[in-house]
């Protein structure tokens, strides 16, 4: 069963969470979800494990509890939506935009 656990400090780690999970039960992964530019957390994780009642059981245990200060929130993880990808989306336009406003180039 694979959790979702919201409101993460920044500064936890994957072993802080296999540490606070493994002690409701066995933790196959944990994965803190960090932005793809910057690198930096985002604040939340996944924390997955085999046994769904040790699942059931940490997530009732440790939703509200607090880890590094913050009160974190523990759910079942939903799955994850297709995006859709390329083409349409619109008339966006890109760049300045024109349209006279009072600059001039020589």
């Amino acid at each position: 069963m694979n959790l979702y656990v919201g409101n993460l400090s920044r500064q936890a780690t994957e072993d802080d969470l296999r540490q606070a999970f493994e002690a409701h039960g066995e933790v196959t992964s944990v994965a803190i979800i960090k932005d793809k530019f910057s690198g930096e957390p985002r604040g939340f994780a996944f924390v997955e494990m085999p046994a769904k009642a040790q699942a059931i059981a940490a997530m009732r245990a440790m939703n509200g509890q607090e880890i590094m200060g913050r009160a974190i929130i523990v759910n079942e993880a939903k799955p994850r939506e297709e995006r859709r990808r390329g083409g349409g989306g619109g008339h966006r336009r890109s760049g300045g935009g024109g349209g006279g406003g009072g600059r001039f180039y020589r």
